[in-house]
């Protein structure tokens, strides 16, 4: 995972303070909704609420919007929309895998969505099961260095139900089962280690290795699709080495 990885924390610390700003708000702030409505909005009660707002709050969402998707998920203020998840599928240039998470109250405007960023950069639309076979569904918990060895991390998350510690740079990311997740996170907050985020994730099995050329391609593609409002995330089975990183950040 790590040119992935990698790319996938520099481009997150960018979005919250570039001005895609407002959108990854959007985006976050219905997640809590969602996790709210399905879950309630009891937070004690709810660990996918609760994880929705850790990351809302790492990202600096202002807390009156949070509690405000909040009471608006779990019915206690009006002007809720009625989310549903969507996944497409879909191939990217040199073949790599795509699976595209949507969040939205209206299909068709998602799928058009979908299939125009798709289309217009170097992408192709696939049938249901034909590319998810390459993930598997896991929890991944992100976690700053802060100092932290990965033996100290593994220590701490193993009897929890952790499968593996990747080193990514400036992070450290944590994959287990999703029903482990919530234990993961759990064994962190005990031992006092703050952590980013911990999400249900889609993992690939598999990875295509890209030149600079190839990584140029599938970013474009990607920050087109997560352009859409609908677009929730975004997951491929690419990977990208460092040196080949190096140069697409320059």
């Amino acid at each position: 995972m790590s040119g992935h990885s990698k790319w996938a924390t520099t481009k997150h610390k960018k979005a919250v303070i570039d001005a895609k700003r407002g959108k990854l708000f959007a985006k976050l702030i219905k997640n809590i909704e969602v996790a709210a409505r399905m879950g309630g909005a009891d937070i004690d009660g709810n660990p996918t609420l609760f994880d929705a707002i850790q990351k809302a709050k790492k990202s600096s969402v202002p807390n009156k919007n949070i509690d405000s998707a909040v009471k608006r998920g779990g019915g206690l203020e009006a002007g809720g929309a009625d989310y549903e998840t969507i996944m497409y599928e879909g191939y990217g240039p040199n073949g790599v895998a795509v699976l595209i998470e949507c969040l939205t109250d209206n299909r068709n405007r998602a799928a058009s969505d979908v299939r125009v960023a798709m289309t217009r950069n170097g992408g192709s639309m696939a049938d249901p099961g034909s590319v998810s076979y390459l993930f598997n569904r896991k929890g991944v918990v992100v976690l700053p260095k802060a100092g932290l060895s990965e033996d100290d991390v593994l220590e701490t998350v193993l009897e929890a139900g952790a499968e593996e510690v990747n080193d990514n740079g400036d992070t450290f990311e944590i994959i287990s089962e999703p029903t482990d997740m919530v234990a993961v996170r759990t064994a962190l907050q005990e031992a006092g280690i703050d952590y980013d985020s911990a999400d249900s994730s889609f993992v690939p099995t598999m990875q295509v290795e890209l030149d600079e050329d190839g990584a140029r391609k599938i970013f474009k593609l990607i920050d087109a699709l997560e352009d859409s409002d609908d677009v929730q995330n975004v997951f491929a089975n690419f990977d990208v080495s460092d040196e080949v990183m190096e140069k697409v950040d320059a």
